[in-house]
């Protein structure tokens, strides 16, 4: 009897241990499928169009996480593949903290130039748990460790696509850390019959693959890499705003790599994304990770029985084939590029094309509307007055050449001098100015070749020249970069707080992999310059300078949807674009997500609501979407605190549009607006809706 119990008690003992405990208290019905043999968990999940996809997951830690990837056609499952693990690189560097760069919000930042570590992460599957979240179903194995950065992996499964995503969620409780990850799926088995890709003039390539290749970075557009076999093919891709760190540069960096033995870490062959830790070699911040926040280390995959042109062709939907789509009623705008074209082409003695590449690479974009930032280094702001009104002429001739009924380039520059920090001034026509003035010479001059010429010497006659010429002004880069301090230091001055001033510019700076949103920086200034009494709107910048073909453009470009129906003439001048912006008339997106529609009580953004005595109000939006949603949130304040009310958005599937109506409380509020963000945090967001 003893050993008959020792017997048992072994027995059970290896049969614990042989199973990995799978939580699932926390599933809940959505249409995905769970079974679990020993240490195999298959899901299935509806992927729409009445197919089904299968992901069987093995937790045995000494085989592949991925036996098979599975997609139903036509009744049956083909393996699209088999035999993979996912595989993780985290660089780790030192944050640069100080309240003078901007402490986390810091951009001047040269990470790698100070030493960093490259690790593996490590995987060890000790646990699991399968979960829902509305229409996702979300596996989390533990494990992660790399350094002192600790977590889980995990796998949300999205209904209605073949489309899920793999995530390293990991933390760490050091301070001032910046972080970079490389990311992919391996086999040290073959896989797949070849690996695909865009290349930047748009044509596929393929290469045959062998476990004895040594991987290879590749130059690709749409940021995507595909293994293609006989059952179908998986795209891998980053998300196409988050997963790119701000830089002054847009190069294209080989932001994704396929072969043996990537960077001598990762055993096997793989196909994956990846970042460059030198980026641009200017500026080179990395990505924030906040001790005790959760950075999402990720990717996304697309599974389909298609070849790999095909699934190509699948992704690119989910960025309107890199471009912002036309939407009725809308002008597209985009603001802020320092391309220099004047200075280094045009006045350089060099042909001038007649079509010049950042023209064409802006316009495919789908862009009607693009502000420049010229003479931002090589020009000359404060003269001599010669060749300052030479650039000017040369700027407003190249703009007027190169605007046609359907594109309008319109003549700007990053001021930066009189109101402290950095800032951009819009005028509604060609204006002659020069941002100097001597005693002896006056303010307003007329010039028997240019006509009215402008000479500003401080802050009260930038403002009289704004007022003049109707001008608009706005903070660039907001309490980072060069405008670190602005505009909180001048918020009380008087140019400020005219209607000139506009308010301020968003772009996602700094990155953060925590956050579901990008530029929180902005948000946080748009929310606060509303509460300090101020009718201030923000719009959207790029601030890069190089604009071409091979550039990863798409990923660090942002858009203004501007409500209006048609593009005035750049003869005409152009004060309906003007009047746009001042009234608040349009919404920001990163392209993902649009706004089509947006009031409360009737009132669109920019204008004034009077509340009823109760103060319960209706906001009404439309939205159109790729990536499934996340959420929509909805945010006032009263002069003093900002209030958040969160809808979450997770029973949404990829590629949908509907209409909201949410009833809410404004009682005591003075703005109100809202923001859409979708898993890949992607997003929109309308400007104030002001109330009394």
């Amino acid at each position: 009897m003893r050993r008959f119990l020792l017997w048992l008690l072994l027995v059970n003992v290896q049969f614990v241990y042989a199973q990995v405990p799978v939580d699932l208290s926390r599933l809940k019905k959505n249409g995905s499928k769970i079974f679990i043999n020993k240490k195999l968990i298959t899901v299935t999940w509806p992927t729409g169009q009445k197919t089904i996809g299968k992901m069987i997951l093995d937790l045995d830690q000494d085989k592949p996480l991925f036996n098979r990837i599975l997609l139903n056609q036509n009744g049956d499952f083909k393996v699209v593949a088999r035999n993979l693990d996912p595989a993780f690189i985290l660089r780790v560097g030192k944050r640069t903290l100080s309240a003078s760069s901007g402490g986390w919000d810091v951009f001047f930042d040269k990470v790698p130039s100070k030493p960093y570590t490259t690790n593996l992460i490590k995987f060890d599957k000790r646990k699991a748990s399968v979960e829902t979240n509305g229409s996702r179903t979300i596996i989390k194995i533990s494990q992660l460790q790399s350094q002192s950065f600790s977590g889980d992996l995990e796998i949300t499964l999205f209904n209605g696509s073949p489309l899920f995503n793999v995530a390293a969620v990991v933390s760490t409780t050091a301070d001032s850390t910046a972080i970079l990850y490389d990311a992919g799926l391996t086999s040290k088995t073959d896989v797949w019959g070849s690996i695909a890709w865009s290349d930047v003039k748009k044509k596929i390539q393929f290469a045959k693959p062998s476990l004895t290749d040594e991987s290879k970075n590749l130059e690709v557009k749409y940021r995507t890499v595909i293994g293609e076999n006989e059952g179908g093919s998986l795209a891998l891709f980053p998300a196409p705003h988050q997963y790119f760190y701000p830089l002054d540069e847009a190069f294209n960096l080989k932001f994704t790599w396929y072969g043996s033995h990537y960077l001598n870490l990762v055993p096997g062959f793989g196909i994956g994304i990846r970042q460059d830790p030198l980026g641009d070699k200017r500026y080179v911040p990395w990505f924030n990770a906040k001790p005790n926040t959760k950075q999402r280390l990720n990717f996304f995959c697309l599974i389909s029985t298609k070849k790999a042109e095909a699934t190509l062709n699948e992704v690119k939907q989910f960025t309107h084939n890199d471009t912002y789509a036309p939407l009725q009623g809308y002008k597209t705008m985009a603001s802020h590029f320092h391309n220099e074209f004047i200075s280094d082409v045009a006045l350089s003695g060099k042909p001038v094309p007649e079509k010049p590449e950042f023209v064409e690479v802006l316009k495919n974009a789908g862009l009607n509307i693009v502000k420049l930032a010229e003479f931002h280094g090589p020009g000359h702001p404060k003269g001599p007055d010669s060749t300052r009104l030479k650039e000017l002429n040369s700027l407003f001739e190249q703009t007027r050449r190169l605007s046609d009924p359907n594109f309008l380039l319109l003549p700007g520059e990053e001021a930066n001098n009189f109101y402290g920090g950095h800032w951009l001034a819009l005028f509604p026509k060609p204006i002659y100015w020069i941002m100097s003035r001597k005693d002896n010479t006056p303010f307003q001059v007329n010039d028997s070749k240019y006509g009215e010429v402008y000479h500003v010497g401080n802050q009260d006659e930038m403002l009289k020249l704004l007022e003049q010429e109707k001008g608009l002004a706005w903070v660039a880069h907001a309490r980072t970069k060069a405008s670190t301090g602005y505009p909180d230091r001048y918020k009380d001055e008087a140019f400020f707080k005219s209607d000139t001033y506009m308010g301020a510019a968003w772009k996602a700076i700094p990155a953060d992999l925590s956050l579901p949103t990008l530029s929180k920086r902005v948000l946080d200034l748009m929310d606060d310059m509303a509460n300090w009494g101020l009718k201030k709107h923000v719009i959207s910048e790029a601030d890069i300078f190089t604009i071409t073909e091979q550039n990863e453009m798409y990923a660090h470009l942002n858009v203004n949807y501007l409500q209006m129906d048609k593009l005035p003439r750049y003869e005409d001048g152009w004060q309906p674009v003007l009047d746009v912006i001042k009234n608040g008339r349009f919404f920001v997106s990163t392209g993902e997500v649009l706004i089509p529609k947006f009031n409360i009580n009737g009132k669109p953004a920019g204008t004034v609501l009077k509340l009823n005595p109760l103060a319960k109000a209706m906001v009404n939006i439309e939205l159109n979407w790729t990536f499934p949603l996340n959420y929509l949130e909805i945010i006032s304040g009263d002069g003093n605190k900002v209030y958040r009310e969160r809808i979450s958005l997770n029973q949404t599937q990829a590629f949908g549009k509907q209409n909201f109506s949410l009833p809410i409380n404004l009682k005591g509020k003075t703005w109100v607006r809202v923001e859409a963000w979708d898993i890949a945090a992607n997003g929109a967001f309308t400007q104030m809706v002001w109330l009394e």
